[in-house]
């Protein structure tokens, strides 16, 4: 089948890959003349663990192209739009990236097309596309919601086994098509869930802000741990055998960040807020998820004091998770503002999310090469993003590199007891001190 994917951003690329690598003939397009070519090159603009070598595969293959010319796509059986939508200043999503793009698209259809909204969007945009479209063109074509739920760090293994698939349409037509373009999938047993296009796009926000509410509610309940001496560890592992609650997303941390939570939390509370519903949960994750983003900080200041000038901290994570590049909304930005606003000199490292951060602090901080050299001279150590390579550093090591051994685990990757016993003070979320 020939698949268009507009769009080569996070969600575009592993998409229009990982069809490519499933059998379709796939074109992926991106008005960013630099991204195509280097694409082109089987060069990956961000990183995901496998995603690379499979675009250069794909590539080589023959079954994935890129443009930057929407002409240059033709007449695929199925679009996917892949575009940005950003929160508005009141948090509601901007949905222009993929209206123009749906205007753009109508002008050049000649025969029957699926129009699939991948991007995230609130309920009722399906409708909006599909007025757009009908606006410019008396070509057939059905407009389909199908949403994605890619985990960053394990998007490619998250869309070939998928957990489920979830197609939002009202046409028999369209439902067959996506039926056979995910054929080879659903052969291997992935669960397809048909359903209206207002449910799709309702399913997407609801599972994130969901997801995210879990996070705010450990992070609640790791604050209280620390004021009546529980270990959140131990209270983690209680509530997450229970089958009705399960044991993913519930490390107490720093807050969510990337791409995805923030904004669709965001965009969620809005479309409640426009319908007229108090989404009350939906605030409440909102502010505990502000300040928790600055635990960290207040622990920090509590320990050494609010004036940290001549002091030197190293950073370990730049990403706001393990196993990716993507610094939006990530808990270390507002770490380094505190630092930097209360005179404090931050050494930062990273295995790949260096190069992004350059663009917003090219020379107000250091860059480390590797962990230890992050360490070397600084008067305490925060772990930020849990990278498997800083927990495999010793203990030993650190407070030997250390000026002074102190250590604020942001992320509670370390076992408390071994790090007091390597002459540490360890500091981390919810868990009483040794």
């Amino acid at each position: 089948m020939k698949i268009g994917v507009i769009g080569t951003g996070y969600v575009g690329l592993v998409t229009g890959t990982c069809l490519s690598e499933i059998g379709h003939d796939v074109i992926c397009m991106d008005i960013d003349e630099s991204k195509v070519a280097r694409l082109r090159q089987g060069e990956t603009p961000i990183f995901e663990p496998g995603l690379e070598d499979l675009v250069q595969k794909n590539v080589t293959a023959g079954r994935l192209h890129f443009t930057s010319d929407l002409q240059e796509m033709g007449q695929p059986a199925v679009i996917f739009f892949a575009l940005p939508t950003p929160p508005n200043g009141d948090g509601h999503a901007d949905l222009s990236y993929v209206l123009s793009a749906a205007k753009d698209v109508a002008k050049f259809l000649k025969q029957y097309t699926v129009l699939v909204n991948k991007s995230t969007v609130p309920v009722g945009t399906a409708q909006q596309v599909r007025d757009t479209v009908a606006a410019e063109t008396e070509t057939p074509f059905d407009v389909v919601s199908n949403p994605e739920f890619l985990k960053e760090g394990f998007a490619v293994s998250d869309f070939m086994n998928a957990e489920r698939i979830v197609v939002g349409t009202s046409s028999d037509e369209a439902l067959a098509v996506m039926e056979e373009l995910y054929r080879p999938l659903t052969a291997e047993g992935v669960r397809l869930i048909t359903m209206d296009e207002a449910s799709s796009e309702m399913t997407k926000y609801a599972a994130n802000s969901f997801l995210a509410t879990k996070i705010s509610f450990m992070n609640e309940v790791a604050n209280l741990c620390e004021l009546v001496g529980a270990n959140v560890d131990m209270v983690r592992q209680g509530i997450g055998s229970d089958g009705r609650i399960g044991n993913r997303f519930l490390n107490a941390g720093i807050g969510y960040g990337g791409s995805c939570f923030p904004k669709d939390v965001m965009a969620f509370h809005h479309a409640a807020d426009s319908a007229g519903y108090d989404f009350k949960i939906l605030s409440a994750v909102m502010d505990v998820n502000a300040r928790q983003e600055k635990v960290l900080i207040n622990k920090i200041t509590k320990q050494m004091g609010d004036d940290l000038h001549g002091k030197t901290f190293a950073l370990w994570g730049l990403a706001f998770k393990a196993n990716t590049d993507d610094i939006r909304e990530a808990p270390s930005l507002e770490i380094i503002r505190g630092l930097l606003e209360r005179g404090a000199s931050v050494q930062a490292y990273d295995p790949e999310a260096i190069k992004n951060v350059k663009r917003l602090y090219p020379t107000e901080i250091t860059y480390a090469a590797s962990a230890t050299e992050a360490l070397q001279g600084a008067d305490a150590l925060i772990v930020v993003t849990e990278w498997k390579e800083f927990i495999a550093v010793e203990p030993a090591a650190m407070r030997d590199t250390l000026a002074s051994p102190l250590v604020f685990d942001g992320r509670n990757v370390f076992d408390p007891q071994v790090m007091t016993d390597a002459g540490l003070t360890y500091i981390s979320i919810g868990r009483p001190a040794v």
